[in-house]
């Protein structure tokens, strides 16, 4: 099954003129753009993913930002380890390889369903922690008062690094920018006001979160740099990397290649979302590790002489912490709604980061 690219620029064309309430917005936006917001929910609900292109959002940019990461991954080891925050629960600047436990180690309840998977559907065995390394970078504002201090921190600078907080900021706003659009469109084909989720969002702790990969080191066939798991903020946003090796899962089980087309941006259900939705939207599971199609990418960049450190170019939207995270509107009449009973977002993203081993308690 191919993820099919949705070009959200005649929404965004009309979005600033659009009334919230579900009532006004079939007049104001018409069937073929109604349709189009319904294929946006139809995907995150049958696939748990979808792939966009957003004008915002240009090839041009993601490559400036994948080229910055991949000077930072670059460097020495001793300069990157300063960046740790472990008692922010790594939520902002760096977490080093070997640190975050991918989810199925953790949860028995996800190997027993992984064992029940054919074979050809089935993840990489996962021996330990992840190999990746990954930035937090925080996009847009954090509230003056929250609950939830730890997951709201100011964001970490690497020192005497160029052009690293203006084109951090750049990239970041625009892919939240893809995400508000895309919350707004699947709102909307989910029959709720317009604003449904991005209400939510506001002041949420967004973070751009580049992983780094080293394939120099790390680069042979069936190596994992992100074990079997789900994300647990509300949706993720990837522009396109420099090396296959993401694998995602569809609701229907079906393991397909995460690949983005150049120009677009692969957005995941994450678990708020699946909160938000009473499951009717499953958090889509994914894994990044090394195929014969990065072995491939390996010997290319090789020869071209370019870096071997694989950039996710990825960011992570959330629920605002102090908001309640529960079914919202009809969701909350599903049969499942009582497997996401109500509590702060921030104390379920305690709890979520616990269980991967980035929120060690002390």
């Amino acid at each position: 099954m191919e993820l099919k690219v949705i070009d959200l620029a005649a929404y965004l064309a009309v979005a600033d003129k659009l009334d919230c309430k579900p009532s006004k917005l079939t007049e104001q936006l018409g069937p073929e753009l109604i349709g189009l917001c319904k294929e946006v929910s139809r995907a995150l609900k049958e696939a748990g993913a979808v792939v966009v292109k957003d004008p915002r959002c240009s090839a041009e940019e993601n490559n400036r930002f994948i080229e910055m990461m991949e000077r930072y991954y670059e460097s020495p080891e001793e300069y990157k380890r300063p960046q740790e925050r472990p008692n922010f629960h790594y939520q902002v600047g760096i977490t080093p390889e070997k640190v975050e436990l991918p989810r199925l180690l953790a949860d028995e309840e996800m190997q027993e369903k992984v064992r029940a998977m054919p074979k050809e559907s089935q993840p990489a065995t996962i021996v330990g922690p992840d190999l990746k390394w990954r930035y937090m970078w925080n996009v847009g504002p954090r509230p003056l008062k929250t609950q939830f201090k730890e997951l709201n921190s100011a964001p970490v600078i690497p020192e005497g690094f160029p052009g690293w907080t203006e084109t951090m900021n750049s990239w970041g706003s625009k892919m939240i920018a893809a995400v508000e659009a895309v919350a707004e469109m699947a709102a909307i084909g989910f029959g709720l006001p317009k604003d449904e989720f991005t209400s939510l969002l506001k002041q949420g702790p967004h973070v751009l979160g580049p992983t780094g990969s080293d394939l120099r080191n790390h680069g042979q066939e069936g190596t994992v740099f992100a074990g079997y798991h789900y994300d647990t903020n509300f949706l993720t946003i990837h522009g396109k990397s420099r090396f296959p090796g993401l694998n995602i899962w569809l609701k229907n089980g079906q393991k397909v290649e995460g690949s983005v087309p150049e120009g677009c941006l692969l957005i995941q259900t994450g678990k708020e979302m699946e909160y938000l939705t009473g499951g009717d939207c499953l958090a889509g599971m994914h894994e990044v590790i090394v195929t014969k199609k990065t072995t491939e990418a390996i010997n290319e960049a090789l020869e071209q002489n370019r870096s071997l450190w694989r950039v996710s170019s990825t960011l992570f939207s959330h629920i605002a912490s102090d908001a309640m995270l529960k079914p919202l509107g009809h969701f909350a009449e599903s049969p499942l709604a009582g497997n996401y009973p109500p509590m702060y977002t921030g104390e379920f993203i305690r709890q979520e980061l616990s269980a991967i081993n980035l929120k060690v308690d002390h």
